[in-house]
This record gives structure tokens, sequence and C-alpha cells, in this order.
């Protein structure tokens, strides 16, 4: 997926960023006390009993909306834990807090490839719940003031709660040991464009998680799960014996290289529920408008309060300015990936002559056929998706050199990440 999973990488950037914050929140809504207890299904319960007498309570909506998003992971992280995923024994120098964090289960469950599919619907399910319900925000003036810090997850489903800083009482530098110490008073003051934030956010994973489920799989996992997992149900039980560490390749060890090998030559899948493409197309083409309706909110707000996401005229917790040139190239920036998603501009194809030919993007999901990553880098593969007509602005010099003078070349990416 796009990155790593999203809220651990957004937690450590609000971590390092909480000495900066901000006091004078108002009292803390319905949803924070189930976020820092680690009871998010007692929280859905409430907060859907809470719609139920007060189907207006926006508050209590967005409040579900963001328990509902981090009980997805919570069952994620549960089903992995159940089936062994190898987060200790793959890498032998895994961090102690990362082992403390993901400890591997010592007694697993034996996991087929129908496991691994089932435990995809289940995230998209969870996915699309909270999206369902973040999108049914519409006061312009909500709020949600958390203590985002504080937020607790049983991430493996043992009952064994972490916070989000956890990561940050392991090590020992002073300004590590400073963000933790203020986290208890690390707020940030969401607001209605967030809803739109996380909802393109869920939009933006379920749309990975069709993809992976629209495909088959199984030829891989059969020949190569065995990495990931400790049990796993495999035609090649021979494949469970020997060395299954990753740091042994750099001492040669024949199976593992060859285990490599055949993981990397897997990668042409046929396709197993296409449909599940449009699906996807539907997500992202979600998360577009999403982006879209959260500028507007954004800009509309006169205040200044702890903002996650600041308007030009606003600091923001994070205290990175947001100049009116950054947001009107961000703007551009999803106007043009609306025009992609819809096929009406091609993405420029880098054989033949060039300038002449392009990439339907919204074809590739409309009529899928195998997904093979090195056609596609020869160009065969985007034979059938060939069209003339006009090319993404993202190809042109000057698209590109009013990106990088901007944000600065790389450092577009990860203000991407935090915009959505």
């Amino acid at each position: 997926m796009r990155r790593a999973p999203v809220y651990t990488a957004i937690i450590g950037t609000l971590l390092l960023s909480a000495q900066w914050m901000s006091a004078g929140v108002s009292a803390a809504p319905l949803a924070e006390e189930y976020l820092t207890s680690g009871k998010l299904s007692d929280g859905v319960t409430a907060l859907k009993s809470q719609l139920k007498k007060a189907p207006d309570d926006d508050e209590a909506r967005f409040g579900l909306g963001v328990v509902q998003f981090f009980q997805s992971f919570e069952h994620l992280g549960s089903s992995l834990y159940k089936y062994g995923l190898r987060t200790e024994g793959a890498f032998g120098g895994m961090p102690a807090q990362f082992r403390e964090l993901l400890p591997q289960n010592p007694k697993p469950e034996t996991i087929s490839y129908s496991d691994v599919r089932q435990i995809l619907q289940i995230w998209i399910n969870d996915l699309n719940a909270a999206e369902k319900t973040l999108s049914a925000v519409k006061d312009p003036k909500v709020t949600l003031p958390l203590h985002v810090a504080k937020i607790k997850i049983d991430l493996i489903g043992t009952g064994s709660l972490r916070d989000v800083t956890y990561l940050m009482r392991t090590v020992n530098t002073p300004r590590e040991r400073e963000a933790a110490n203020k986290a208890d008073k690390f707020v940030i003051g969401f607001d209605r464009g967030d809803a739109d934030w996380l909802a393109g956010y869920c939009n933006f994973l379920a749309a990975w998680g069709e993809i992976m489920l629209a495909v088959d799989g199984q030829e891989i996992f059969n020949c190569t799960a065995h990495l990931y997992f400790e049990k796993v149900d495999t035609p090649y039980p021979f494949l469970l014996e020997g060395s299954r560490n990753f740091d042994d390749v750099w001492r040669f060890d024949r199976p593992l290289i060859s285990d490599i090998l055949a993981f990397i030559h897997l990668w042409r899948f046929e396709m197993k529920e296409p449909a599940r493409m449009k699906v996807a197309l539907a997500h992202l083409e979600d998360m577009q408008l999403h982006a879209k309706s959260m500028w507007k909110y954004y800009l509309a707000e006169t205040d200044d309060e702890n903002e996650w996401i600041p308007n030009p005229k606003q600091t923001g917790v994070l205290r990175v300015k947001v100049s009116q040139e950054m947001l009107d190239t961000w703007l551009a920036v999803l106007d043009e990936t609306g025009l992609v998603l819809q096929g009406k501009k091609l993405i420029p194809f880098w054989r033949g002559k060039p300038g002449k030919q392009g990439v339907n993007l919204r074809r590739v999901f409309t009529e899928p056929r195998i997904i093979d990553p090195f056609l596609w880098v020869q160009g065969t593969a985007a034979v059938p998706y060939l069209e003339e007509g006009p090319i993404t602005d993202f190809a042109s010099p000057e698209m590109l050199g009013r990106i990088n003078s901007t944000f600065g070349g790389v450092r577009f990416f990860s203000m991407a990440f935090w915009f959505n």
C-alpha cells in the first residue's frame, strides 16, 4: 500500500510535534473515553446508541468514524497475530520495542489462502463502515478535540493495550522523552474538513484491499507464504523446513534465496474477481472527492485552535506553514488526478513516438486483465489501454517544475501524505 500502516506513521508525526501544541480545548467528546481506554468495541456500541437517541449529533458520528477506523487495525492485527505473522522469526535484528509492540504468536494457527482473503475482506468491511460513518458527517461546525497520543489499541487481540506513545518511551533521546512526557496534553482539534480527510484515507486503503482480492494470489501464497507466516497450508511442506530468516540471505542460504527469487518471479496475477477492480476505482474517485471537499471546509475556518491541517491563515499543531502557493498547487494536483481517474487525460506512454499515445488508467480498472508489473515496465502490458488524446499535465515540465518549486522535490511526497 501506499505506506506502512497509515495510523502508525501519523501518530509518529504527532508525537514528534507534541512539544508545539497549544492549550485550551473544549470538554472531551464521548468518543475519547473509549479511544483512550482502548475499549473500541464498547465505543462503537455507545456511540451508535447515542446516534439513535440524537441522530443529528455529528460529534458522536465523527467520533464513531474515528473509533471504527482504529478498530479496523485492531481486527487486522489480531488476525495476523492469530496466524503467526513472523514479526520476530523473519528478522533477527528486530528492535526490542517493535518485538514487544508486535510480538509473534508462539502458538499460531495454520493459515490458508482463503484465510488471507477473509482477513482482507474483514479489513475492507471495517474501512467501508468507517468511511460511511465519516461521510455522513454534515455539520460544517462540528469539532472533535482528541488527546491523540493517549489513544490505546489492542493491536494483537490479546487484551494487551498499547498507547501511541509506547515506542517513544522505549528510546532515550531528550527530544523523544520530552515529546512523550507532553503526550497527555497534546490535543488536536479535528473539525469538519478532517472528517473528509480520514474518509479519504479509508477509501485509499479499501481500494488497495479490493485490488488484492481482485487478483488470484493462490500460487504466490503456496510458494512463498512460509516466509511471512509460521504455519502455512501449502502443497509444498518442504518449504517450512530450514531457515526462513531474511538475515541469512547474506550468508547465501540457497533455499532462502530461491524462495525470494520465486516471490519475484510470481508477480504475475490472473484476475480472480475482476469486478472488484471497478470497486477499487470507485474508492479512488471518492478519495479524490473527499480530498477536494476537505479544503472547502478548511478554507472556511476563521479560528486557529489546534488545527490538524491549517489553511494559509492558520498555524496548526505541527507548526508547518501552508502557503497559498502550496494550496493552489495541491488543488491543481487534485484536479489533474480526477481527470486521470475519469479517463479524460492519459498517462504518457514511454515507448514509441512521444506524445502520440497515452494509457487510459480508467480502463485499466474497468477492463481488467492479467497484472504483470514487469510487462508494464517493458510497455507491452499497456498496449490494450493505449489511446490518442490529451496527456496529463503531470508529464509536463511546467507542472513538474511547479511542484518542485512549491514543495521542494521529495518533500512533495511527505506533504501529499499529510494533505491526503
